[in-house]
């Protein structure tokens, strides 16, 4: 082309054409991409700082997740608090309808205690259910070592702890409906027990039957065995909690089923670790609430521990009582957890909007202002066209004279 002679106004209305062009080109690509930034080369500034905000962007992205993650198991501990709180209440109502249950006796179910004078103490023989057993007890011994060595020797047979003392402690009281028989009158008169008025038993223990010995009390208790049910529905209601509290778990964690230190939830609020918040698990089972099941032996002498005393009936409430106060503290704790944890996603969405708005102000084009800009160029076009038309008349005109 460097043969061929333009005059310097065609030259001129070429180069415009040409620059035109070009600038059309421009305008299309980022009509087409959306971006008046495609790479580095048109301007390396805008690019890499755009590629930063964005990338940060992402990073806040993937921790929006783990923070959502983290959200949703600080609810599910919640809501398992919120349900063990509903069972503890209703073992609470458990434990205050046995306290209600009256244990009534008639008969005499008391003796006044002496302790034995003679060396060597005194062997008292008993029966429990045809069972033979014996307990000895020391000479001089006190009336809580007798009970201790009663009781051992009950809950050898089978019967379990029927033996306690009066409020005043002076007395032996057989304090379940147990069917216990002196083997012997001496054995029946050590304890200060009279002969009762029912008929002989005929026990034996090796096909022999052992008669003539009457028996040592004729009770007749009434509310030990409603209060073992209720001791069994306690119990049971202390299982529902265990397990609820293993169940309350979210994406494998779980931050009530113990207080270990790894029963922890680590949340990171942004990409450097260097902002973040640790919440501690706790332990809602039975046993990190301090409640525990009571004795509940099934059959005629039931011995149902917790539930047989007032007083203990009534520790088992205080027990309740703290347990109640202990879930609502633990559920005060969680729910701060929770709002700083939605607090900071709502802030990290709001953050990764601004950088991503930041990013794409950078790179993002104007189509309002590109449509506009192509329109111009193509009328430009037209005029360079034009123009470079009447910029060849004069070269027509000699072309007329050589015709």
């Amino acid at each position: 082309m460097s043969s061929v002679s333009l005059t310097a106004a065609v030259r001129q209305n070429l180069l415009s054409l040409q620059d035109t062009a070009s600038l059309t080109a421009t305008t299309q690509n980022r009509l087409s991409t959306g971006k008046k930034v495609s790479s580095a080369l048109d301007s390396p500034v805008n690019f890499f700082t755009a590629q930063s905000l964005s990338n940060r962007s992402s990073d806040l992205g993937t921790l929006l997740d783990n923070i959502s993650n983290g959200i949703q198991a600080i609810q599910a501990a919640n809501q398992g608090l919120t349900s063990i709180q509903k069972l503890v209440d209703s073992a609470k109502s458990t434990a205050n309808q046995a306290l209600a249950t009256q244990i009534t006796t008639t008969g005499t179910a008391s003796s006044a205690y002496s302790a034995p004078s003679a060396s060597g103490g005194t062997t008292i023989n008993l029966f429990a259910n045809g069972t033979a057993f014996s307990a000895s007890i020391a000479q001089s011994a006190s009336i809580d070592q007798a009970l201790t060595a009663l009781n051992s020797a009950a809950t050898s047979a089978g019967v379990g702890n029927i033996f306690s003392k009066d409020t005043a402690g002076t007395k032996i009281v057989i304090s379940a409906n147990a069917d216990i028989e002196f083997a012997d009158t001496t054995s029946q008169t050590a304890l200060g027990f009279t002969a009762g008025s029912g008929s002989a038993v005929s026990y034996g223990t090796t096909g022999s039957a052992v008669t003539g010995v009457a028996q040592a009390k004729e009770l007749t208790v009434t509310g030990v065995k409603e209060r073992a049910n209720l001791a069994a529905q306690y119990n049971s209601l202390l299982t529902q909690i265990d397990q609820l509290a293993k169940d309350s778990s979210y994406n494998g964690v779980n931050l009530i089923s113990n207080s270990a230190t790894t029963n922890k939830l680590h949340i990171s609020f942004n990409e450097k670790d260097t902002s973040n918040l640790d919440v501690q698990g706790v332990d809602a089972t039975s046993k990190g609430l301090g409640l525990s099941s009571v004795n509940n032996t099934s059959g005629n002498n039931a011995n149902v521990g917790n539930f047989l005393l007032d007083t203990d009936i009534k520790s088992t409430a205080t027990t309740l009582t703290s347990a109640a106060s202990t879930l609502r503290s633990n559920a005060s704790t969680f729910g701060s957890n929770l709002s700083t944890v939605q607090n900071r996603q709502d802030f990290t969405k709001q953050l990764q909007n601004v950088l991503d708005t930041g990013a794409s102000k950078l790179t993002d084009a104007d189509l309002n202002e590109e449509a506009a800009n192509s329109q111009a160029l193509s009328t430009r076009q037209s005029l360079s066209i034009s123009a470079l038309s009447l910029a060849n008349q004069a070269q027509q005109s000699i072309l007329q004279l050589l015709r």
